[in-house]
């Protein structure tokens, strides 16, 4: 018997030995299955005609000058306007945040993270009934005898949503990065006798401007791939490469969406090992010993320079109202607001009803929620390991860490709209493995997409923390006697286990307002998520789309909560 347990006890420790080698191995198989071969699949709708290569297609993309400046350049422009629109909205929100105190700075501070919570379709709604022809902005220039604006379906209106999205995520970037400076350096240049402006010109700036660079890459990177906001406030007529890959995955014109699609990850894959490159080296930088000393917003005097910034931050303090205050506000106005401008609650009566006798082929409000919650909570089971593992693996040391790296950020460069293409047309079609007609579908396709979204964002917010753990702990675990499983199981893991459960909040929040896979991969009104719920009554009628876009408000507000109450500073940005 003592021979048996033996032999058991030496299987167990073995196993324990390769256990995160067979966990690495394993989350391999999974990215390979669930995101390289749909997204290579993409690729051979492109590349491959009757089975032989061909450049075609993608050579047809090229030289169209339809798809050159109506399709590809028009993504690039408004990417790029987008992007300066985010940076001059978000630069002045980290001079604020970074050297200014004053109340609720924290809680300002902390909901910089809501680009990352908050879903892209319901931002898209609330800009709907915000620039719309009934919408809030007419009714106030009504008020004051002003003749009405059309908003909609204009360039402006998805500048002005992508800043809503992106600009806070430029100013917790910059912010954190200001911080960062060390003030004994600005004193040194003061000493040399560098006035304010040519101390910051010759010591602050050069600190920012990698930041500032970083901010807008990943602005860049967000807007080129938007679909939702694209697709509500610009519709067909204004169509990006992700609206137009959309529309033609509707036509079954396939070939034509591989090839567009190729162009668009290209461009963001570059732009994404730009990112990472420059998040590796700043990986081991700590913030600043002596950081800059903050100073009250309201001057203690009032001189002619101080009264002009006061000024200033009270105008910047007004159109930050109306750009992220007004829409959302907006969104939950128009819910409880009818025709004639009177409270209603015939919005929330309209999804009542649709549950009780809509048609199965309807959509419906809670198999929506449903649905969403019970998708979150695969995704949660699927990207949680999988983003802890890929964590471990990209803060070791060894040869080919950066093509680890790039490989496993890989998803957060594809767009959603190519991962759910390339699942419709690998798993959720079929493939033949070994004779046998292998398929994924219905809720299974919807999760692997929503796992494959959400798993980045775990580990960018585990890797850091891991990154600055002592690796002496680790070598006094192993020279007791502890594998290298248990070292990571018992000690690693609960000194980073905060950053687990904010990339876990993340995931949950990333599947819940996840829109552009799912729209494709969902089969019929059974599949339907809240996002996919909200787009289909905006269609047809503002009301019960706002309505709708409340209570995903309220889902995805308890993962921003948790977010901000364990941290979540995502990749330490």
């Amino acid at each position: 018997m003592s021979r048996v347990s033996a032999s058991v006890r030496r299987a167990a420790r073995a196993l324990e030995q390769r256990l995160l080698t067979l966990v690495a191995a394993l989350t391999a198989v999974v990215l390979l299955v669930l995101f390289y071969y749909p997204v290579a699949t993409v690729f051979a709708d492109a590349v491959l005609a009757d089975g032989r290569l061909t450049v075609e297609p993608i050579a047809a993309v090229l030289t169209s000058e339809f798809y050159l400046v109506d399709i590809i350049w028009f993504t690039a422009k408004q990417a790029f306007y987008s992007t300066l629109a985010s940076l001059a909205l978000g630069l002045p929100a980290a001079w604020l945040f970074a050297r200014f105190e004053f109340r609720g700075r924290e809680t300002l501070r902390s909901l910089t993270i809501l680009p990352f919570v908050m879903p892209s379709i319901m931002v898209a709604i609330g800009f709907v009934a915000t620039f719309g022809r009934n919408g809030t902005l007419n009714r106030a220039l009504s008020l004051v005898g002003l003749p009405p604006v059309e908003l909609l379906f204009t360039l402006e209106a998805i500048i002005v949503a992508h800043a809503f999205y992106n600009a806070p995520l430029v100013a917790r970037v910059v912010t954190a990065a200001w911080e960062s400076v060390d003030a004994r350096t600005v004193e040194t240049a003061r000493s040399l006798g560098a006035g304010p402006r040519r101390a910051f010109r010759d010591v602050v700036l050069p600190q920012l401007l990698p930041s500032i660079g970083v901010g807008a890459t990943l602005t860049f990177i967000f807007t080129f791939a938007s679909f939702p906001i694209v697709l509500a406030l610009g519709g067909f007529q204004l169509a990006t490469i992700e609206v137009f890959v959309y529309s033609r995955v509707r036509d079954l014109a396939y070939a034509e969406a591989a090839s567009l699609a190729v162009v668009e990850t290209a461009v963001s894959i570059t732009l994404t090992a730009v990112y990472l490159r420059y998040e590796a080296s700043q990986r081991s930088a700590g913030g600043a010993a002596n950081p800059l000393p903050r100073r009250s917003v309201l001057p203690s005097d009032w001189t002619p320079k101080s009264t002009l910034r006061t000024v200033g931050i009270a105008g910047y303090a007004l159109v930050v109202g109306l750009v992220f205050v007004v829409p959302i506000a907006s969104m939950v106005l128009a819910s409880v607001t009818g025709g004639d401008g009177g409270f209603t609650l015939a919005n929330y009566a309209f999804l009542a009803e649709r549950q009780a006798t809509g048609a199965s082929f309807q959509v419906k409000p809670l198999p929506a929620i449903l649905n969403s919650l019970g998708f979150a909570a695969g995704t949660l089971v699927v990207a949680v390991p999988m983003g802890v593992t890929m964590a471990v693996l990209t803060t070791r040391r060894y040869r080919g860490r950066g093509l680890i790296d790039v490989l496993s950020m890989a998803p957060f460069a594809v767009s959603g709209i190519v991962v759910g293409l390339g699942l419709l047309r690998g798993l959720v079609f079929g493939v033949d493995v070994l004779g046998t007609r292998i398929r994924v579908t219905g809720a299974l396709a919807i999760v692997a997409a929503h796992a494959v979204g959400a798993y980045p964002f775990v580990t960018r917010n585990v890797a850091p923390l891991f990154a600055r753990l002592d690796g002496r702990l680790v070598e006094s675990a192993r020279s007791l006697g502890a594998t290298r499983t248990r070292a990571l199981v018992d000690i690693e893991l609960p000194l980073v286990w905060t950053g687990v459960v904010a990339g876990a909040a993340f995931a949950v929040a990333i599947s819940i307002g996840e829109f552009d896979s799912t729209i494709i991969l969902a089969e019929g009104a059974g599949s339907y998520t809240m996002p996919v719920a909200v787009e289909r009554f905006l269609g047809r009628r503002l009301g019960p789309a706002t309505a709708m876009g409340c209570l995903l408000l309220l889902v995805t507000s308890a993962s921003f909560l948790v977010v901000d109450r364990f941290g979540g500073r995502w990749g330490e940005l």
